[in-house]
């Protein structure tokens, strides 16, 4: 039988500028008193971080900060970050300041702080062992101050596990945030690289899921057989299609002026858009791609971003295979790839057909905004390919929602395909 079911969740959202300065109010209605604030030293830099603790403190709470999340965690980042809190705990509440690697530190911190284990009893298979939490995590406010990753609103936690040289994740429900707290004038002080690949992240989170397979093409479910991913579906399709339509027009203004307030609430509106949209029907090959690309990292370090070790940022990562990766899916759903074309490029010609339209928008739009013009760019070369193939193929919950059936050689060629690509 054909699946009939599909869900959605999101956690509760507060959106607007000044909307972080009411966080303490809204713990306090919870009856919190302790909290953690969970961030990262370049953000602690900015303020943000201290002015909501203080603010927070106004309101009779009593706030721990840890201000040492890696960008783009890992198992040892987000160990010392378990350590901290289990060592500072216990707590009410668990409060995220940051991009998407403070909040996903702060989910594993809220995981391993309230259920038993260690990290890679929770880390999706075939990595780890995938287990489910036993029981109830704290409340978690996400406050995101990069406009991309979606974390605030979805179910994953992302890291790169050392050892294996392989970005992976943890997913459940209970990962999801509480609150999301969307505050666009946090994201004034974002560097314009962090904006450009935070921002293909978006694209790509819209993209990925308007055109994941469908959710009645799935076998059907039992009850508890259900995951947040379920494919497409006509809620989530309704996020993907106005955060494409808020990237047409203030995607390339926010990287040309990070000033520019109109376009970094829009921006703050299409992350948000996005992730509730993706956050429930998946994301598929080039996020799959992106583990490997950013798990094994040479010498690449892109401007505004911590230098003293190399890097791939996420959303870099996931845009630099996308061209090939939708030129790879058109013929599953040809309509959608169009019509998402259109909506990033409302110039496009509506003569324009074919698998080469939808590459052709994102590789311009890339290049626009200073995404690096393939993989040889940061540092691949063909002989990383097989090696990028086996990191990508372990990404099983991600190939699930590809529209049509993925294999290793396809992914070798969409790989071999984006080492240049303009």
């Amino acid at each position: 039988m054909s699946e009939t079911v599909f869900t959605y969740a999101s956690p509760a959202l507060k959106f607007g500028s000044g909307a972080s300065a009411e966080i303490g109010h809204d713990l306090a209605v919870l009856g919190v008193r302790r909290v953690l604030l969970v961030t990262d030293p370049g953000v602690a830099a900015t303020g943000h971080p201290a002015r909501i603790a203080e603010q927070m403190q106004a309101r009779g709470l009593e706030v721990t900060t840890y201000d040492a999340a890696r960008v783009e965690p890992t198992d040892e980042s987000l160990s010392h970050a378990i350590a901290f809190g289990r060592d500072a705990g216990p707590f009410d509440a668990i409060v995220a300041v940051g991009g998407g690697s403070s909040i996903d530190t702060a989910k594993a911190v809220n995981l391993l702080t309230t259920n038993p284990g260690e990290l890679m009893d929770y880390i999706n298979a075939p990595v780890g062992k995938a287990q489910a939490p036993v029981d109830a995590l704290l409340p978690l406010v996400a406050v995101p101050t990069t406009t991309g990753t979606g974390s605030e609103s979805t179910t994953i936690c992302v890291l790169d596990v050392l050892s294996l040289h392989v970005k992976t994740g943890i997913s459940h429900p209970r990962l999801r945030p509480t609150m999301a707290v969307v505050d666009p004038s946090l994201t004034l002080t974002q560097p314009a690289m962090v904006t450009a690949a935070a921002g293909m992240d978006i694209l790509c989170h819209a993209l990925e899921s308007y055109t994941a397979r469908w959710y009645g093409d799935f076998d059907a479910k039992q009850p508890e057989q259900r995951v947040p991913y379920c494919g497409a579906n006509p809620i989530a399709d309704l996020w993907s299609e106005k955060a494409m339509a808020l990237l047409a027009g203030s995607f390339r203004a926010a990287v040309a002026d990070g000033a520019d307030a109109t376009a970094r609430e829009q921006m703050s509106l299409a992350a948000t858009f996005a992730g509730l949209g993706f956050g429930n029907a998946g994301v598929h090959v080039p996020h799959a791609n992106a583990y490997p690309i950013a798990g094994r990292v040479r010498d690449y370090r892109p401007d505004g971003y911590p230098p003293d070790e190399p890097i791939v940022p996420h959303g870099m990562a996931v845009a630099l295979t996308a061209p090939e990766a939708f030129r790879f899916t058109f013929d599953a759903a040809p309509e959608r790839h169009l019509a998402a074309a259109r909506m990033l490029d409302p110039t496009l010609s509506s003569s324009a057909t074919g698998p080469d339209v939808l590459p052709d928008v994102l590789s311009t739009l890339m290049r626009d905004v200073g995404i690096p013009n393939g993989l040889a760019e940061v540092g691949y070369g063909g002989g990383d390919v097989d090696g990028l193939v086996e990191g990508a193929l372990k990404q099983e919950r991600l190939l699930a929602t590809a529209p049509k059936l993925v294999t290793g050689d396809d992914l070798a060629g969409v790989f071999r395909s984006s080492m240049e690509h303009w």
